[in-house]
């Protein structure tokens, strides 16, 4: 009877601990309470709530001035919040600049790349960064380089390649590879396909991918639906600097628009319902004709 009770007991403490270890694993890496920045009488964020969990892709989508630049900056330590709390891997923190933003596991890839393009790859990932106790270390680095990229699967052709004569997708996994460098925990996109064939676009996406694999949270801002549907898990709509909602892939179009845009009416939601309405009234007419 006391073995049974020993074992009773623990069992219930297995249960426990594993009870415990996946509610931690669902302790979301970045979250937003209230966030809000204001330039002088202007508010460009007002009260913005977002979640970001490890292994998970959120779009942060809306209209140009929804805000979805100033909350980037925000947390990539570029501006402070006026109020409002963040809280990292469970701990409230304060980004008063992008080295403690860095430091603490947030990455941005912003669209301009910020890349040298006189400077081959392994500069480029590492610029700042350099492996150097001495003088660099030029084979440490190339090694860690190809590293990285054959970790996310990347097509560049050498790393000793100038920038400069890289493809746009290309362009976009050296960023996003020397983003990587210090293992973050979070990593935000600002517009990562933009001006970018299809297939460079697919490379893209597929990068984006990867890295979720990867365990990362992800945060990327894109004007592109069928980008976005591709590779998020959640979508959240920013409109005039404030939440409007939060969506998944399988959401229609009509109602992203809508919370996009603020009108329930729209020309996207009018041309669905007339397309609805010629279907209806041929399957009528094929009825009164059978």
């Amino acid at each position: 009877m006391q073995w049974r009770i020993l074992q009773y007991a623990r069992e219930s403490e297995i249960m426990s601990q594993d009870h415990e270890a996946a509610a931690s694993s669902r302790q979301p890496v970045l979250r937003l309470s209230g966030i809000s920045k204001n330039f002088g009488a202007v508010s460009a964020l007002t009260d913005i709530d977002l979640e970001v969990f490890p292994g998970e892709v959120v779009a942060l989508v809306g209209d140009n001035g929804a805000g979805k630049s100033t909350l980037i900056k925000t947390l990539a330590g570029v501006h402070q919040p006026t109020s409002g709390t963040i809280e990292f891997n469970g701990e409230k923190v304060v980004l008063s600049s992008p080295g403690v933003a860095l430091d603490l596991g947030i990455a941005t890839v912003f669209q301009d790349l910020a890349l040298c393009e006189n400077l081959d790859v392994v500069a480029n990932i590492f610029l700042g960064r350099e492996m150097s106790p001495y003088r660099l270390d030029e084979v440490s680095m190339e090694i860690k380089a190809w590293k990285l990229l054959n970790e996310l699967s990347a097509r560049i052709p050498s790393v000793r390649e100038p920038v400069a004569s890289l493809s746009g997708g290309q362009r976009q996994t050296v960023a996003i590879s020397r983003s990587l460098l210090l293992d973050p925990k979070l990593i935000m996109l600002d517009e990562p396909t933009a001006a970018l064939g299809v297939a460079q676009t697919a490379e893209v996406l597929d990068l984006i991918e990867r890295v979720r694999d990867r365990g990362l949270g992800v945060l990327m801002i894109s004007h592109n639906m069928e980008d976005v549907r591709a590779v998020a898990d959640r979508i959240v709509v920013l409109r005039l600097g404030r939440n409007n909602g939060v969506f998944y892939p399988d959401s229609s179009n009509e109602e992203l628009v809508a919370a996009i845009t603020g009108a329930s009416s729209n020309s996207v939601s009018r041309r669905a319902e007339r397309r609805q309405a010629q279907h209806e009234t041929g399957q009528v007419h094929d009825r009164g004709e059978a």
